[in-house]
């Protein structure tokens, strides 16, 4: 059984004094990891096979995640725990729950296995060039180099993700150039105001429109790694908190299993509000902005090249298509153009699940468990980052001819849909019920969050109708 967790510490809250730019970076994380899947596959595909219709989904998606983030921020900045602590302090079974939700996680890595798929693409076109597990083992290679090189875990995403990014934003605003017609930007247009139109049909269904719904922006209990950036980028009471270092390349500082809750006084608050603006102008810039743009091209480009010519591919081969494509209109350079965009999006995307589910694995192990405060907490990190790629590789292996990329995305979206149906409103709880008064949800962020859960849990509920009717033959 978990361990009983130390009260929350009384502690102030630090002064924040570094300009917005210094601090920027958590939330670029959250822009690599959100146009891995979502944005370059599912999205793109919905637009090849139904047009613009569903465009606002895709948008109203993301704009109700910027919500949950800054709940989830408001726990990291008041506390410097992550809020998978903050959860088990309401309920100690939440933390096998999301153990496995994470293990599960890890043991499905679609986007590995899709930029696999890309590079070989890149190197050897379409021909033979070795299974899928051989292409996915390579991936987390590259991965295993950007994310063990640095000092610390933070520095290499930050690092790694925001290079990744520029390449992605920069060849996507080339190709809507070379492609953008004032009929297509209409038709897509008329999609973003078409509120509640639904496309349905034998090849996807309402719980891949729930698997689309959940990947559009970080999705899933991707959303809470924004705690550990911000924890790892020293804001609000992550400065009290030791960071993440890699320990083969420097001695662990002291472990700290439980955090802090600041007094209700005015200078306090006053830190507080400071802290939370630099929140909400990451998120909105970076979260909202950046990430509905990047998700927008993406959309746009299949818009413009497959649905206009009546192409739907297969779903685990729309990045090849919509590159071969793109080589008929722009040459060459599109074909390569893409398939460099594709890489960068989906192995930011992947880089981003091994350290953040490496980082909730150890972080619930650790603070949970009295066996595992025996090990420092980035050696914990690093046995699941590389345990985590290693049973991907193992997965893919034997489900390879099983199961499709895009397949192993969907179920992987399905899980941090079930996963956020929970953890959206637990948040929501533990603002209330363990922050000072007066740094607690406004109205606003009530509504928002609380219709995000509502509609979370409807998927679930549904989804989990659906699958026993299919199993039990209902």
């Amino acid at each position: 059984m978990p361990l009983l967790l130390d009260p929350l510490k009384p502690q102030d809250l630090p002064d924040r004094t570094l300009p917005f730019w210094k601090l920027a970076g958590p939330g670029a994380i959250l822009v690599g990891l959100s146009i891995g899947a979502g944005e370059l596959i599912i999205w793109p595909w919905i637009m090849a096979r139904f047009g613009a219709g569903m465009v606002w989904a895709a948008a109203l998606s993301i704009f109700v995640q910027l919500w949950i983030n800054l709940e989830i921020a408001r726990w990291a900045i008041c506390t410097g725990e992550s809020p998978f602590t903050g959860y088990a302090r309401v309920w100690r079974g939440f933390v096998p729950f999301f153990l496995a939700v994470n293990v599960c996680i890890l043991a499905l890595p679609g986007w590995a296995r899709a930029s696999g798929q890309a590079l070989r693409m890149l190197f050897f076109g379409q021909q033979s060039a070795g299974p899928d597990w051989l292409w996915t083992a390579i991936t987390f290679a590259v991965i295993a180099l950007m994310l063990f090189g640095p000092k610390t875990f933070y520095s290499a995403i930050e690092k790694s993700i925001s290079a990744m990014v520029v390449v992605i934003t920069a060849g996507l605003i080339y190709v809507f150039i070379r492609t953008a017609n004032a009929e297509t930007l209409g038709e897509f247009g008329r999609g973003l105001v078409n509120v509640g139109h639904i496309d349905i049909a034998d090849d996807f269904g309402y719980m891949s429109l729930f698997s689309a719904v959940v990947f559009a922006g970080a999705g899933g209990i991707a959303n809470i790694f924004y705690a550990y950036y911000l924890r790892d980028k020293r804001i609000g009471m992550g400065a009290r908190v030791p960071m993440l270092v890699n320990p083969l390349r420097q001695r662990e500082e002291a472990n700290v299993t439980t955090g802090y809750v600041f007094p209700d006084n005015a200078d306090n608050q006053r830190r507080f509000r400071d802290w939370f603006l630099f929140v909400k102008l990451d998120q909105t810039f970076y979260f909202w902005i950046l990430n509905t743009f990047t998700m927008f091209l993406f959309m746009f480009g299949s818009l413009a090249v497959l649905h206009k010519q009546g192409i739907v591919p297969k779903q685990s081969n729309i990045v090849w298509e919509l590159a071969s494509i793109l080589k008929d209109t722009m040459g060459t350079s599109g074909l390569y153009l893409y398939l460099i965009v594709g890489v960068a999006a989906l192995m930011s995307t992947q880089l981003a699940f091994v350290d953040g589910g490496a980082r909730v694995c150890a972080d619930l192990l650790h603070t949970n468990y009295a066996r595992f405060r025996k090990i420092p907490q980035s050696q914990l990190y690093v046995r699941f980052a590389i345990g985590g790629m290693l049973l991907g590789v193992l997965s893919t292996f034997l489900f390879e001819e099983l199961l499709t990329g895009f397949d192993v995305i969907l179920y992987n979206a399905l899980i941090n849909g079930v996963a956020m149906a929970v953890y959206v409103p637990v948040t929501l709880y533990i603002n209330f019920k363990y922050l000072p008064k007066s740094v607690r949800p406004g109205p606003i962020n009530v509504v928002f969050v609380s219709a995000a859960a509502a509609v979370y849990i409807s998927f679930t509920i549904y989804t989990v109708v659906t699958l026993g009717a299919k199993l039990f033959g209902g």
